[in-house]
């Protein structure tokens, strides 16, 4: 019997994990579940004969590997800079390797030995990255067999909570892992608009007012993400004026996390020790540590959103105990958000994408307007659940049926990658509605 090998049994894998053990007796294959937590595993395999938890220390080298080695195809869901371990074993014992994470350098000083070893590395096959990819290239393509010329790209995304689910002053809840929610930015960004290249630092990212309007939802704003000018080629657009990849967020978001940057609240230093505090009184000695409580007061007389916002994670909550005594800025603020930005059981995250993407044909102006929303069904089957992974577990299938033939470390860019899963995911209800408009160039 097949195995695939699943690392990582946290918020993102439930969809996943489901889907695979719906499919596995009809493609005969064992999904083996491995975590640190192997109550966690055994509660997302829900007593699967299909389905095989594990508990593992994934620093232990020796059994990675001989894990690693009982597989066909492995799947990892670790945080980001543990794919590379991962991935090293996969070369030592040959097999194919899928993961939700960009794609590192380091990773990609794997690709000549991946495809000397006929294995596929398929990175950045979630949410965003991935079907943003493959929605895109999909146009992008179509576009280009027509006759048409692409001259601007944005590709906006977002994790949001749904607005029957919206009750807080941030309009956000948690849905993925919170530390990247703290450190989302802190690389800055770099784009291309108006053929100019644009660079923004991570002080200056969150101060821009840039909105856009979500068909029945209304105006969310966004911010550039990361490195847009590394996917001009990959995308075939190397000619175009503007290409820019956004994170969206309620507009109440951009500006109450404005502040929270100014405070250092996302940094991770100093470090501090304070036995027995309080999520108040931690605030209270980050802001008097860093000379910033006058600035504090200001921002929450002059602001009453902020005022809200901070009161709202815990700021002025001298009663629930820290869970450690030492603490930074950084895990302080992840902490807050864990305990007071939480999905409870019944609420609904939501993914909304939105591609606008204007082009040239026969000397005229068009504008596709390609977007999807999608709802979570309650705070385990959310929406970021779906969106991350589903398209690495019909990809893993798809390589197990061997549908899949292209080598080394990739993206799915490529249509015997995007065409398959894209048309999968569409009977999964993940669906982009369509606009073609003309426009003025």
């Amino acid at each position: 019997m097949k195995t695939i090998l699943l690392f990582g049994a946290g918020k993102s894998s439930t969809v996943l994990i489901e889907y695979l053990l719906r499919h596995a007796p009809e493609y005969g294959f064992l999904l083996r579940v491995i975590d640190a937590n192997i109550s966690l595993a055994k509660s997302k395999i829900s007593g699967s004969s299909f389905g095989e938890a594990i508990g593992l220390d994934i620093t232990d080298n020796a059994l990675r590997l001989s894990e690693v080695e009982r597989a066909d195809i492995v799947i990892s869901l670790l945080p980001p800079q543990l794919h590379l371990l991962v991935a090293i074993d996969c070369l030592k014992a040959r097999k194919h390797l899928l993961t939700a994470s960009y794609v590192t350098e380091d990773l990609k000083a794997l690709d000549p030995e991946a495809k000397s070893q006929d294995l596929l590395f398929l990175c950045e096959m979630g949410l965003d990255p991935g079907i943003d990819h493959m929605s895109a290239m999909a146009i992008l393509d179509e576009i280009r067999e027509t006759g048409g010329v692409v001259e601007s790209f944005i590709s906006h995304c977002g994790g949001l909570v749904a607005p029957e689910s919206d009750n807080n002053p941030w309009h956000y809840k948690i849905s993925w892992n919170p530390r990247n929610v703290v450190t989302a930015g802190q690389a800055g960004a770099i784009y291309l608009q108006n053929g100019k290249e644009v660079a923004v630092s991570y002080d200056e990212l969150f101060s821009q007012e840039n909105k856009v309007a979500i068909d029945s939802l209304g105006s969310y704003a966004w911010y550039p993400n990361r490195d847009s000018l590394s996917y001009l080629s990959l995308y075939g657009l190397s000619s175009i004026k503007t290409f820019i990849r956004t994170t969206l967020r309620h507009p109440d978001f951009i500006q109450g996390w404005k502040k929270i940057i100014h405070l250092s609240l996302t940094k991770d230093a100093p470090f501090y020790s304070l036995p027995g505090a309080t999520l108040g009184a931690a605030f209270a000695h980050h802001f008097k540590e860093c000379a910033s409580q006058y600035e504090v007061a200001r921002y929450r007389k002059e602001d009453p959103l902020f005022d809200r916002q901070l009161h709202f994670l815990g700021a002025d909550d001298m009663l629930t105990p820290l869970i450690k005594d030492s603490f930074t800025p950084a895990s302080l603020l992840q902490e807050a958000l864990e305990k007071n930005l939480v999905l409870a059981d019944n609420d609904k995250d939501m993914i909304v994408m939105l591609h606008e993407i204007v082009y040239r044909k026969d000397e005229q102006g068009r504008k596709i307007c390609s977007q999807l929303v999608v709802k979570g069904d309650d705070s385990r089957r959310t929406a970021m659940a779906k969106t991350v992974g589903l398209p690495l577990a019909i990809s893993a299938l798809l390589l197990l049926q061997e549908k899949i033939t292209v080598r080394g470390v990739q993206i799915p860019t490529k249509p015997e990658i995007y065409s398959p899963v894209l048309q999968t995911l569409r009977k999964e209800g993940i669906e982009f509605s369509e606009k073609d408009c003309p426009v003025a160039l």
